[in-house]
Order: C-alpha cells, then structure tokens, then sequence
C-alpha cells in the first residue's frame, strides 16, 4: 500500500515539474527588420529571407517566429521614422539589417550610423535585444567611402555591445548564380546560403534571449 500511494505521489510529482518547464518555456517574438534583402524581393511566398531562418530554427528544436518587417528601397532613414510602429510589443529580439541603400545613393556613413544608433536605442529602451547584420559599400563607392562606411557596423556593436554578424550578404555577394538577373538581391538559392550561413549566430542569438526570458 506504501509503496502505491509513493508512486502516486511520484507521478504527481513528475507531472508537475512536466507542467512548470512547459509554462515556462515560451515561443521567441523575432523580427526581421531591414530593406529588400529581407523583404525578399521578386521571390515567391516563403522563400524570403526570414521565413527560411524561421523553418532552419524550427528544424533544431528552436520554438522561434520571425516576422518580417523588410520593405524594399528602405534606407537607414526610412527604418528610424518606422522602427517604432513596425516592431510590436512582444518583441523579443531583432535582427536589424539596414545600410545598403545608403550606401547606393552614397548618403553619407556619418548620417547612416546615427540613424542605427538611434534605432538600436529605441529598441534597447523597449527590452528588446538587437542581433546587428553589418553591410558593407560596394566597389564602386570607392575606397573612401568603404572607409568611411563599413566599420560602422563594427562600432555600434561595441558601443551597444550587441552581437554583429559582420556581412548580411556573406557567400552571396560574389556568386552571380545566387542572385537575380539584377546582379545584386538573393535568389532563392541565394537565401539558403545566408540562412546557412547565418543561422549559427541567430541561434546564440535566440538562446541569449531564452535564457534571460525563461
């Protein structure tokens, strides 16, 4: 009889603890906040950069959404009259991407960096923690203005002490085959190596958060 009524008293036990590690894990609010190259531009419904990071996280057991804020031609300026409106409450994190359309119309770094500086403020006011996508000028800037423009990135991570992953477009950049006859926006095959190459830090990323949320 004891030792019946300390296996009931076991399974109460198990199945609570069961309960209370499921009420406490919850599911991660991400958003993708950046321009073209996270809007996913000319690419079918699900081929867009978020929505593949989404399905990579789910495939390792990552209970994580990522919303996709991208709109296309956005510029440094255009994200800051936007990041309030465009990042709900809930918002546990955000992978900012944004700085390659400055860099187009050779807007100068000094205003694109501010402009991140006071999004990555915003953001860190409302509790929510910023995975920063660096970019980089293209060649034909020239040397200058890559001076000038690509250690942002750099920067603001030290002086936010975020986590930088250094190039959004890393093993795309300079494979034609990856991206669109445009020459410069991912494809779909394109988008599978980013989020490949991507997905190791948005993983860190997403447990850093887990473990100051859980």
């Amino acid at each position: 009889m004891r030792f019946k009524v300390a296996a009931l008293q076991f399974t109460v036990i198990a199945v609570s603890l069961i309960f209370a590690t499921a009420a406490d894990a919850r599911t991660i609010n991400l958003v993708g906040f950046g321009d073209s190259l996270m809007a996913g531009y000319q690419l079918p419904p699900g081929d867009g950069f978020p929505e593949k990071l989404q399905a990579a996280l789910k495939a390792k057991g990552l209970d994580v959404t990522i919303a996709n804020a991208g709109v296309s031609g956005d510029t440094t300026t255009g994200g800051l009259a936007r990041i309030d409106w465009s990042v709900p409450d809930g918002t546990d994190g955000v992978i900012l991407e944004l700085g390659a359309n400055d860099a187009l119309r050779g807007i100068p770094p000094e205003e694109s960096e501010k402009n991140l500086d006071q999004m990555i403020t915003r953001l860190k006011e409302r509790g929510i923690a910023v995975l920063l996508a660096g970019m980089m000028a293209p060649p034909n800037m020239g040397a200058d203005y890559a001076a000038r423009f690509n250690p942002i990135y750099q920067k603001l991570s030290e002086k936010h002490g975020l986590p930088l992953y250094a190039f959004f477009l890393d093993g795309v950049a300079l494979d034609a085959g990856l991206k669109l006859e445009d020459g410069m926006h991912p494809n779909a095959r394109g988008v599978d190596v980013m989020v490949e190459k991507m997905e190791p830090a948005v993983t860190n990323f997403v447990e850093a958060i887990s473990s100051v949320k859980n």
